[in-house]
């Protein structure tokens, strides 16, 4: 029965190997899942699935070889009838008054929802719609779809309406977890964790637990063993443009800018105008009262930190190619020069672009930004960004 959910997992692009669908067996056969199907399905994400990226993958392929079943208990998969999905398709919505809905008592503890349901599915023998009882759409009975009750199973229903169920499996917890998806702080996260490199500073005051319990396993008694305490040794620059087109893509720069704060301890940022001149500014406000010389940024920064470039490298081709091509103010050096500058002080260095990765051959400065950059620019998109993350490292 298990054969189904291998081909969904391998259609929905989720790499699992024969070592771990041999391990997710071994895991059934010695009652790992307590047989139950929450318990199957915690199971088979930890052993198939190796990657947060996948996560969301791995539960379109859950429900899809388990459609329909997921509120049946497993023992009654072999003894009693499954539910037919023509059964389950949505006729009708009852319309109930705030009086009926009162009148309508719930089913009692999840134990005795389950036990209520088994019982309907050993009698049921057709499809049912409306009413108070067997297993279909519609109606006020706990089970099935389209109706409405105080305490129900949810059952092949395409999204919440009620928010009452005590028992479903539509809803995918980790949406987010995609290479293709738009990003989220959460997401971001998770992708700049890859640049995380850890060294190790100060006296020994940090307590190692697994050398603690493995000490005191050989000894016979409470070796207490410590480390010197460790901490995130990566140091980033972030450049990020503002204004102009960049206003359409705020939002996710914003989310960028607060997970790498959150995940950098040593992390400083400035601010440029479609492309990089002889100043930058840290507070948009005073952006022309305040601002930091780049040859300043340059020699204070050493090359030991990760450059990150953030912006639409959508602009006239002349503010990047020649003097005083900025549309703000007259540069005397063409913005080319200053991004080479920086592309040779900081060997590590990206630059993420928010634009579609597919539209960028219709922009020539995206084009020109990239050839400055030897194609180091990246989408700002979960993959781009572990991409990115990748070269940094």
């Amino acid at each position: 029965m298990f054969v189904p959910f291998l081909d969904s997992l391998r259609r929905q692009g989720v790499p699992v190997s024969l070592r771990e669908w041999l391990d997710l067996m071994a895991g059934m056969g010695a009652g790992v899942a307590d047989w139950t199907v929450d318990g199957f399905y915690h199971l088979a994400r930890l052993a198939l699935v190796k990657d947060e990226r996948h996560i969301d993958r791995f539960d379109r392929a859950f429900a899809e070889a388990f459609a329909g079943l997921e509120t049946i208990p497993l023992e009654a998969l072999v003894t009693e009838q499954a539910i037919p999905r023509e059964w389950l398709e949505k006729l009708a919505e009852k319309l109930l008054t705030d009086e009926e809905k009162a009148q309508i008592q719930g089913a009692g503890s999840f134990e005795e929802l389950m036990r209520k349901l088994r019982e309907r599915l050993a009698e049921q023998q057709g499809r049912h719609q409306g009413g108070s009882k067997w297993i279909g759409t519609g109606g006020t009975s706990p089970f099935g779809a389209h109706g409405y009750n105080p305490e129900g199973v949810r059952i092949g229903q395409d999204e919440s309406r009620h928010r009452r169920a005590v028992k479903v499996w539509d809803r995918r917890d980790f949406r987010d977890f995609d290479d293709g998806v738009e990003l989220g702080t959460r997401n971001i996260k998770v992708a700049l964790k890859r640049l995380r490199q850890w060294a190790r500073h100060g006296a020994a005051d940090e307590l190692d637990l697994p050398a603690t319990i493995r000490a005191t396993a050989d000894h016979g008694y409470i070796d207490v063993q410590t480390r010197p305490e460790r901490r995130n040794a990566v140091k980033v620059l972030l450049f990020l443009d503002v204004g102009g087109s960049m206003d359409d893509h705020i939002r996710v720069v914003d989310e960028l800018f607060s997970a790498a704060r959150a995940e950098f301890k040593h992390m400083e940022h400035f601010y440029f105008h479609n492309c990089l001149y002889e100043g930058v500014w840290t507070d948009n406000r005073r952006r022309w009262t305040e601002q930091t010389p780049t040859w300043d940024v340059l020699h204070r920064f050493g090359r030991d930190y990760k450059c990150i470039f953030v912006g639409d490298a959508s602009m006239s081709p002349y503010e990047i190619a020649v003097p005083g091509g900025a549309n703000e103010h007259w540069n005397p050096e063409p913005g080319e020069v200053w991004l080479r500058r920086a592309a040779e002080t900081w060997p590590d260095h990206v630059w993420l672009n928010p634009v579609p990765q597919a539209h960028w051959g219709y922009t020539q400065s995206i084009a020109m930004i990239g050839r400055i950059f030897e194609n180091r620019m990246m989408p700002l998109t979960l993959e781009g960004l572990t991409q990115a993350m990748r070269t940094l490292g």
